[in-house]
């Protein structure tokens, strides 16, 4: 585990700062929980570990096999794409509500207090 180390600027520990600023180059907040490369994976993811999704899976999977099969395999997919689909468009929504929200605390303008 890496530890953020906050220094004060008057002078005595500059060369602690340097030492310590290697690790940590930026501040910048960051609340959004996926980028534009672990989106689907991860989404899959977290969707699947919902048992009514599991549920949906495994109906469609079952349905698949000629044997159990109850109704045509492509009705049986329709309401867990559906499912899917709509989650998916409401996680991206929200992340993408909290990237623009990032964006503004990180480019707002601070004040810093000193002794």
């Amino acid at each position: 585990n890496k530890w953020r180390i906050v220094f004060p600027d008057n002078g005595r520990q500059w060369r602690d700062w340097k030492q310590a600023s290697k690790f940590y180059s930026g501040n910048r907040i960051q609340t959004t929980r996926y980028t534009w490369f672990t989106f689907l994976p991860q989404n899959l993811f977290e969707q699947f570990r919902r048992l009514g999704n599991l549920y949906f899976f495994f109906l469609v999977v079952l349905n698949w096999f000629p044997q159990v099969k109850v109704f045509h395999r492509e009705i049986t997919m329709l309401p867990l794409i559906v499912v899917l689909l709509a989650s998916m468009i409401k996680d991206a929504i929200e992340d993408y509500r909290k990237y623009q929200f990032d964006k503004t605390i990180n480019f707002s303008k601070t004040r810093v207090y000193n002794k």
